[in-house]
């Protein structure tokens, strides 16, 4: 079942000149319930423009984003927010409040004006500070925290939107390798269980071909190819649109792609001993 659809999607910034190329052009894309679809592609490629579009943030200049087969320019934001999730790679991270307020924040679109949180919401965030894994950091301040330790929050505040479309912009950007591992396993599991698509923006190739299901190259704008990680992440793909060398084997534990660079010129080389 397709949750998110975007057809012959045309998109750009207000005040951008109408003699400049449009930032995305004529890109068809879904994502299905239970999906995880990696955007990839260099800087400026309009990855991030496309996660703005696919939460109604960003209206279309032509074509058009459905959720569930509904225009999401007929849904209002606080609709939106309930289906669709964000985590965005630099949010605006407010100063003075706790990171159990920051992570309450994703219960915003279902608040009863004058009324409390209710037993619901307090449960859902404890289960989305729990699944994090920051529970241990709830009654700390955000400002005191560690730029992998906010995204992580920033996750939590999604995952306690409860929405079933969730839509990440480079979200291992500033973790750890142990970090990054526990934040894709998370939200794999989270695919799988609850049947969220997923819809992210991807730097990190190898972490594509390792976590997703479906791939998808975009390069100025405009879809390169889409499909599985092994028919997407090829050399010559990946040459056209990084202007890049790569080498690419099996995984030696997973089988999926194994995408090595090769360096231009003056990298470090092993010589053989003697």
């Amino acid at each position: 079942m397709t949750a998110l659809e975007l057809r012959g999607i045309e998109a750009t910034y207000p005040g951008r000149s109408s003699s400049l190329k449009p930032v995305l052009a004529n890109v068809d894309l879904q994502v299905g319930a239970g999906e995880m679809l990696a955007l990839i592609g260099p800087n400026g490629s309009g990855k991030t423009t496309l996660l703005r579009v696919a939460s109604g943030g960003l209206q279309p200049s032509a074509g058009t984003a459905l959720l569930d087969g509904r225009d999401l320019t007929a849904l209002t934001a606080r609709e939106r927010a309930r289906h669709i999730a964000v985590v965005p790679q630099d949010g605006p991270i407010p100063n003075g409040l706790f990171v159990r307020e920051m992570v309450s924040l994703g219960r915003t679109p279902y608040s009863r004006l004058l009324l409390g949180p209710t037993l619901h919401d307090r449960q859902a965030v404890t289960w989305a500070l729990e699944a994090a894994g920051v529970e241990n950091l709830a009654e700390r301040f955000l400002d005191e925290l560690s730029g992998g330790e906010r995204q992580r929050v920033i996750l939590a505040r999604a995952l306690a939107q409860q929405a079933r479309v969730l839509l990440l912009d480079e979200p291992t950007a500033n973790l750890d390798l142990h970090h990054q591992v526990a934040m894709l396993e998370l939200v794999r599991g989270l695919c799988r269980e609850r049947g969220l698509a997923v819809l992210t923006a991807v730097h990190d190739l190898q972490l594509a071909a390792l976590f997703y299901d479906r791939v998808a190259l975009l390069s100025a704008g405009q879809l390169v190819s889409q499909g599985s990680p092994e028919a997407v992440l090829t050399a010559p793909l990946l040459l056209e649109a990084f202007g890049q060398r790569v080498v690419l084997s099996a995984h030696p534990t997973h089988g999926v792609p194994l995408v090595a660079l090769v360096p231009n010129g003056n990298a470090r080389r092993l010589t053989a001993s003697g």
